[in-house]
């Protein structure tokens, strides 16, 4: 059942302008939030330009106003099932829960879940809703056939989280991702490629083939809590305890849970409902760092955008996955012919990289990372390759944060860095 609430001024709004300073300071952000959240490039370019015009538009300020976000009316509460989502010109559909105790001036924890073959995402609305409480919005999309290895997958999931977040305050720090087989599949495949993303990920009888390991390093800060059956006859327990086990040798935060639980159905094939509490706990315990002062980026070709705060964007002759990633395993996917950059803050405004088959990429900066009133040094493979100052601009966060769509990740200064040959 859908529960509607009453609707709600939004905080601050009136009805008129009156021409004060209190006003003028609301009409500029609603330019900004605007410029956000229009979908209409051209739109966007007008409003950018009208928002770099306005005096009161500096960077305090229009900073604030995006970590802030938009003030958020009363939406419908309860069991939301067969939402649509627009994704490559099809319509797909979703299933949503919010809590009754919703309000949105209070920030909440998104939990996405993906289903297993045979499942729509509004059955596990209804597993789900009941098991996390009134601190957590929850979504499950649906993909026919559970195909979670896809590009599609990975578009439709970040589509749903993208709508969620449009009408309902979710805090751009404790997102978490999960899924049952084919879904924990898929949420280890868009977890390691959008882990930064995400404040945990949380696979359940999925797998990984060994050819994507080496994406496994791009999971330094976000922890993965691992479910498996011992007696799975669907998905070998061997799938999970080898990530398991190369996440332990990387020194990245994991908790494996094995059960010996065998269900009357499913065999081992399921998720026991003993194991509830710890992950909701685990939940719980979960923030993300989203300005972490190291961040680690492996890629193959079609995966060339940002992470955190680094972005690789140009390479030597590397793997490309296809539309379902792996499904034609080239030589190059075969060895593992990934790009890989390393990216530390070393020193107080010292930056060290380390890179693998990267020709160019980019840094992007803000106060959390580096003292941008003083020049900043950029040091690639044992090489100086910037020493000065880089210039933050109100353009760069505004643009940076229309593409993110993350209020939790504001960078105002931009760095791109050509690697050399000799690297």
């Amino acid at each position: 059942m859908i529960l509607t609430g009453l609707l709600l001024p939004l905080p601050g709004a009136l009805s008129t302008d009156t021409g004060s300073p209190e006003s003028g300071a609301r009409s500029l952000s609603h330019l900004v939030y605007e410029y956000l959240g229009t979908e209409d490039p051209d739109r966007a370019s007008l409003l950018l330009a009208d928002i770099l015009r306005d005096p009161r538009a500096d960077l305090d300020t229009v900073g604030m106003m995006i970590k802030e976000g938009r003030p958020y009316g009363m939406e419908p509460i309860g069991v939301q099932p067969g939402l649509p989502v627009r994704v490559r010109d099809h319509n797909y559909r979703y299933g949503l829960f919010v809590p009754p105790s919703y309000r949105p001036t209070k920030e909440y924890a998104l939990v996405v879940c993906l289903h297993g073959a045979g499942f729509t995402g509004d059955t596990y609305l209804e597993r789900w809703q009941t098991r996390l409480g009134e601190d957590y919005l929850l979504v499950c999309p649906t993909l026919v056939q559970g195909t979670w290895w896809s590009r599609l997958a990975e578009d439709l999931v970040l589509e749903t989280i993208h709508a969620v977040r449009s009408r309902y305050r979710v805090d751009p720090d404790r997102i978490f991702l999960t899924g049952m087989s084919n879904g924990g599949i898929g949420t280890f495949l868009i977890g390691v490629h959008h882990a930064a993303r995400f404040a945990g990920l949380a696979p359940m009888a999925g797998g990984l083939d060994d050819v994507l390991f080496p994406f496994l390093e791009n999971l330094r800060h976000t922890p993965v809590y691992l479910i498996h059956g011992l007696n799975d006859q669907v998905m070998p327990v061997e799938l999970s305890r080898s990530v398991a086990k190369e996440l332990t040798r990387l020194g990245y935060p994991v908790v494996y849970r094995e059960h010996d639980r065998v269900h009357s159905l499913a065999g081992g094939h399921f998720f026991p409902r003993e194991e509830l509490p710890d992950l909701v706990a685990w939940f719980g315990s979960r923030r993300r760092d989203p300005v972490p002062k190291r961040v680690t980026v492996v890629r193959d070709a079609t995966h060339l955008m940002a992470f955190a705060w680094a972005r690789i964007d140009a390479t030597d002759r590397i793997a490309a996955f296809t539309e379902r990633l792996i499904d034609r395993q080239d030589e190059a996917i075969v060895n593992r012919v990934y790009a890989r950059l390393d990216a530390e803050v070393m020193a107080p405004n010292r930056i060290e990289v380390r890179t693998r088959l990267v020709r160019r990429y980019t840094v992007f900066l803000n106060q959390k990372l580096v003292d941008l009133a003083k020049p900043v040094t950029i040091v690639t493979d044992g090489h100086v390759s910037y020493e000065g100052l880089v210039v933050p601009t109100v353009e760069t966060l505004l643009r940076d944060a229309r593409l993110r769509q993350d209020r939790g990740m504001l960078f105002p200064a931009m760095l791109t860095i050509s690697v050399e040959r000799g690297s």
